[in-house]
């Protein structure tokens, strides 16, 4: 059964008016389902730029749909400075409702489904990788659209990931949620007066630790400064201040200084065996949602 792009039918349009299928048509249409806070996705994110930097006037046209995992990503301030930090300019539907999303049957961030220029889906690919194989079929397709076409070099950066590969995430800390509804006992440990809902654990007032047992290179994790909208959050790793194995959003005092809902990154490089990481913060109001990991 031949599958075509549905209507994009969303809250909201950045960086285009709103698009049609019949807008569309003609062009090789690259959909990017993505989400501001999901690692997995902000790994993808400099290869959709890429494409749509060395593709749009051939015929490619990326649409970003963004779909929120969390409430905050719902709110319009947060999307629009996640488009601006990560550099997107191409269409993006803000799809706050999930309706693009389910018109796609799609049940993950982040995911791209590739069209055709008669809308017809060629390819869906599902989380990280296999950048050589879009930017494949979508110089194919761009072919196919108009033949003879001059297609420029394969992408640097896709050059340069089938130089170095896929990395390996076996025997890393899984993603590790700290809200209610997914949490899992046992996974962390929080000291202080702190409250869990559904999406989070917030702290309730006074000083707090948020402690995690973890195996990997890298660690990252949601958060949502609170009502101020600004928190430090002090950052021990093995017991002492963080010290070269500190993330990009940690400073050279081992503390991390939110000033948004976004995601952090706390650890890098750190050898591959069990640490302890603990989070200090005395910010009433402050969330964390969820730590994801990486080698």
């Amino acid at each position: 059964m031949t599958v075509r792009l549905p209507p994009v039918t969303v809250e909201r349009w950045v960086n285009s008016p709103p698009l049609t299928p019949d807008d569309l048509h003609g062009r090789v249409v690259l959909v990017d389902i993505w989400e501001y806070t999901c690692v997995n996705w902000i790994r993808t994110a400099p290869y959709v730029r890429a494409w749509h930097r060395d593709y749009a006037d051939l015929g490619l046209t990326v649409v970003g749909v963004h779909a929120p995992e969390f409430e905050f990503g719902r709110h319009a301030e947060n999307i629009d400075r996640a488009i601006r930090d990560h550099g997107l300019t191409h269409p993006v539907a803000l799809d706050n409702d999930f309706t693009f999303w389910r018109a796609l049957r799609n049940d993950a961030w982040p995911a791209k489904y590739l069209f055709d220029a008669d809308g017809r889906l060629v390819d869906r690919w599902v989380g990280e990788g296999d950048y050589e194989r879009v930017e494949s079929e979508i110089r194919r397709l761009i072919e196919v659209r108009a033949p003879g076409t001059p297609l420029p070099p394969v992408s640097p950066e896709v050059t340069a990931f089938v130089t170095t590969g896929q990395p390996t995430y076996v025997g890393i800390t899984p993603e590790t949620y700290l809200g209610a509804d997914r949490g899992v006992p046992g996974t962390f440990t929080v000291a202080g007066d702190w409250r869990s809902a559904g999406e989070y654990v917030e702290l309730a007032g006074g000083t707090g630790e948020l402690a995690l047992p973890f195996t990997a290179g890298e660690v990252n994790l949601v958060v949502d400064p609170g009502p101020t909208g600004r928190a430090a959050i002090q950052v021990l790793l093995d017991g002492n201040p963080i010290g070269e194995e500190r993330g990009p959003d940690v400073g050279p005092d081992a503390v991390a200084r939110i000033d948004r809902a976004a995601m952090i990154r706390l650890v890098a490089d750190a050898s591959r065996v069990d640490h302890l990481l603990t989070l200090v913060t005395d910010q009433p109001g402050f969330r964390a949602y969820v730590f994801t990991f990486g080698p």
